[in-house]
């Protein structure tokens, strides 16, 4: 798929550009991004580097993950890293870090769910999953403010930095969004208690 731009009030959600390397690695250089995500450690301009032209570019070549730059839609300072990753089966997997400076202020929230919303109407995608380490309380308070369910703990479920650690576990369907799915879904129903 070519790159494309989703936008919102206040944001453009792009591909990210060359041109993007020093401020993905200034940015990158932030404790909690490095401590939460799995971003290498310590994060060089190398690093930087193959985010931009292998990670992003093979991603949108190859239909696998689609990696967005969010900006200012009136201009201004790279702000954050959006992707959805698919898991097979229609499902995708989001994923996200945003510049220390412009936490608290709602640009992430704002950009998963213009994310989530592409994914549902642009991609099909029938279940959007969002995984975080356990203790990651920013990355879930965004999630669960774009309307997440939280579904569980998965045990050694992230591997980061060498290590396997148990992650938050949380689904978004379309029908949260009050959009059709591309496949029906069939809850599962309360099973009598078995004498």
């Amino acid at each position: 798929m070519d790159p494309i731009t989703l936008t919102t009030d206040r944001l453009r959600l792009r591909s990210f550009v060359p041109e993007d390397a020093d401020a993905v690695h200034a940015i990158c250089q932030d404790p909690d991004i490095r401590r939460w995500t799995t971003v290498p450690d310590p994060y060089t301009p190398q690093d930087a580097d193959f985010f931009l032209n292998r990670l992003v570019v093979d991603g949108w070549r190859e239909d696998t993950e689609y990696i967005f730059a969010v900006e200012p839609l009136a201009g201004g300072p790279l702000l954050a890293s959006a992707s959805i990753s698919s898991r097979g089966d229609g499902a995708w997997e989001v994923g996200y870090w945003l510049a220390g400076e412009h936490r608290g202020h709602g640009y992430m929230t704002e950009a998963v769910r213009a994310l989530a919303h592409w994914a549902f109407t642009g991609l099909g995608c029938v279940r959007l999953v969002w995984r975080a380490e356990v203790g990651n309380t920013g990355s879930r308070a965004v999630a669960e403010r774009v309307g997440f369910v939280m579904e569980g703990l998965q045990r050694a479920a992230l591997p980061n930095k060498g290590t396997l650690r148990d992650t938050w576990v949380a689904g978004l369907l379309p029908s949260d969004f009050g959009l059709p799915s591309a496949l029906p879904y069939l809850p599962a129903r309360d099973l009598p208690a078995r004498p």
